[in-house]
């Protein structure tokens, strides 16, 4: 039996610089500067606290334990992982019907068609009565059709996620989901700290030869990968895979900017001009690109990078063809067994930090990860608050978080002092490798769709991990956080408009940035990039942007005067 380790970091004080006090009070943004109805009845969740409903609890607070007061169903989209495919007897669906009195009856759709099969049960009106896995941001395109609740509005039903809110100080992570309306559609998930699991895997016996410790800086990066050039010529010091995305992701901070999967539409707030900037005109996008476009240069990195399949460039490093890849803390493990079935048993592989840039040591700091939408039709049902509670308890409880973690204490898991220890006979993330049994495949636990994030609070986050993991979390605990972004939520017709022209920027932008890096258009070609931006509709992209902040921001002023008098 394996012991599992959960040794919790310390909260992070070091919080976004943008902050609101205008926002202590959920969803106060005035309807009428958003283009929403001054005579708006105002939701009295009251009223349904008292009626209560089918099923709900009467006292429900932080902290209880959901059991429906009588049987319940609630029907849900669930995305069906090719991995671990649904099982009706799974022990987590079992456990809830016999000691909650929660059916969950789900209708499945394949990991492979999950977006469009998710758009469609929504535009056809054939939507359940909640769907997980949507990412913040996923949910705007169905706002304006009327199918998703507005979640905020029913915060006083969910007593563990409102506490979470204050207690972890996620309102400025928050105030970026509100929309035009002043409400927000989505239950994302939760972190008490960034989700820290992505950065550079390397040959760590390589390192320790040439006596390389890890690098500090991404300038010492790049010697030390021009040591590796030096010492190994006929390997590639770095060649990366997904399509280099999750490399530009994690090292934008660093440069002031935003890139690859964070690039979203491309807005980045400019604090010292108090205004949004689209990326690419920045001076730290360029200084990004240049940086990893010299790396091409000086053939440290491979310049087949950004087209190359993760496959090959997996093979390229197990091979011993490159010595650096980018990697998280599960495929790590995925390296070291393909290095292992070539038989080079002496190699090592480290996962090291992302390394500070020209902006500091910083990382990405948001907190919200994907969540899920509830229908709104689900207000009118009888069992309406029987629902938000059992959400409530499932995703934002510390019960619920471990339940869907770790499964069911006396059967999956037991307590060995403050460590929670996997039975012997049951395996996830090679806690017990060997074993019979998975908790996700066997079991219906530790699935995505149930869970949302790994584990919300550090304490569950860590539980599961190994060592090196929870070292290389701590070690990026320690850097800067980048500030979230104040909100700039656009109406309706503002979000057609923007869409048409981000398209064009954004598509423009991929094409440029990997001619840039791979080599195959100049540096100092950079000024006609940025005027193709301008041919696109930048200057108005841009300008959309910033009168929906301005927007906002004059309304939550007039909120912080009300509260001031």
């Amino acid at each position: 039996m394996k012991n599992a380790t959960h040794t919790a970091a310390p909260l992070n004080k070091r919080r976004r610089l943008y902050t609101s006090t205008a926002m202590l009070a959920i969803g106060a943004l005035v309807l009428s500067a958003c283009g929403g109805d001054d005579d708006e009845e105002e939701v009295d969740t009251e009223e349904l606290l008292e009626e209560v409903g089918s099923g709900a609890m009467e006292d429900f607070e932080a902290g209880d334990t959901f059991v429906a007061t009588e049987d319940v169903t609630f029907t849900q989209l669930y995305r069906d992982h090719p991995n671990y495919p649904i099982q009706n007897d799974w022990r987590f669906l079992t456990y809830l019907e016999e000691e909650h009195n929660v059916t969950v009856d789900t209708s499945n759709a394949p990991l492979s068609d999950w977006e469009d099969r998710r758009s469609l049960v929504i535009g056809a009106g054939d939507m359940p009565d909640f769907i997980p896995i949507f990412d913040p941001g996923d949910e705007t395109q169905f706002v304006a059709g009327g199918s998703l609740l507005a979640v905020s509005d029913y915060l006083d039903l969910m007593p563990n996620l409102t506490q979470k809110i204050e207690d972890w100080e996620l309102q400025g992570d928050f105030d970026g989901l509100y929309q035009a309306d002043g409400k927000f559609y989505i239950l994302p998930g939760i972190q008490e700290e960034p989700f820290y699991e992505y950065g550079i895997a390397v040959r760590w016996d390589i390192w320790e030869e040439l006596g390389y410790d890890e690098p500090e800086t991404w300038d010492e990066f790049a010697d030390q990968l021009r040591g590796v050039q030096e010492a190994y010529p006929d390997m590639h010091p770095y060649s990366d895979r997904w399509e280099f995305n999750a490399t530009l992701n994690q090292a934008a901070a660093s440069f002031d900017t935003v890139g690859g999967w964070g690039f979203g539409d491309g807005m980045q707030y400019d604090a010292d001009a108090d205004e949004f900037v689209y990326a690419p005109t920045t001076d730290g996008f360029r200084d990004m690109v240049g940086y990893f476009a010299e790396l091409v240069d000086e053939g440290l990195l491979d310049g087949e990078t950004l087209t190359q399949d993760d496959d090959l460039a997996i093979q390229k490093f197990a091979s011993g063809q490159s010595a650096a890849i980018f990697a998280n803390d599960q495929e790590i493990l995925n390296y070291r067994d393909s290095i292992e079935e070539v038989g080079e048993e002496d190699w090592e592989v480290r996962l090291l930090s992302i390394p500070a840039g020209p902006a500091g040591n910083v990382v990405a700091g948001g907190r919200l990860w994907g969540g899920l939408v509830v229908n709104s039709n689900v207000v009118d049902e009888d069992y309406f608050v029987a629902l938000m509670q059992f959400l409530d308890w499932l995703y934002y409880s510390d019960e619920g978080l471990e339940y869907a973690k770790w499964g069911i204490e006396g059967e999956t898991f037991e307590r060995d002092g403050d460590q929670r220890v996997l039975d012997e006979n049951i395996d996830i993330n090679n806690l017990n490798p060997g074993a019979d049994e998975s908790l996700n495949t066997d079991y219906g636990f530790h699935n995505g769709v149930w869970m949302l994030v790994h584990g919300s609070s550090v304490d569950l986050m860590n539980s599961m991990a190994r060592d090196e993991v929870i070292e290389f979390r701590e070690s990026m605990f320690e850097k800067e956080i980048q500030p979230v972004d104040p909100p700039r939520p656009l109406d309706d017709l503002e979000l057609e408009r923007a869409s048409i022209t981000q398209n064009a920027l954004n598509e423009t932008t991929n094409t440029r940035v990997a001619e840039f890096i791979a080599g195959n258009r100049s540096m100092d070609q950079w000024d006609e990039f940025l005027a193709e931006l301008e041919n696109s509709g930048l200057d108005e992209y841009v300008e959309l942007h910033n009168e929906a902040y301005q927007r906002a921001q004059e309304e939550l002023d007039g909120i912080e005067e009300d509260i001031e008098d």
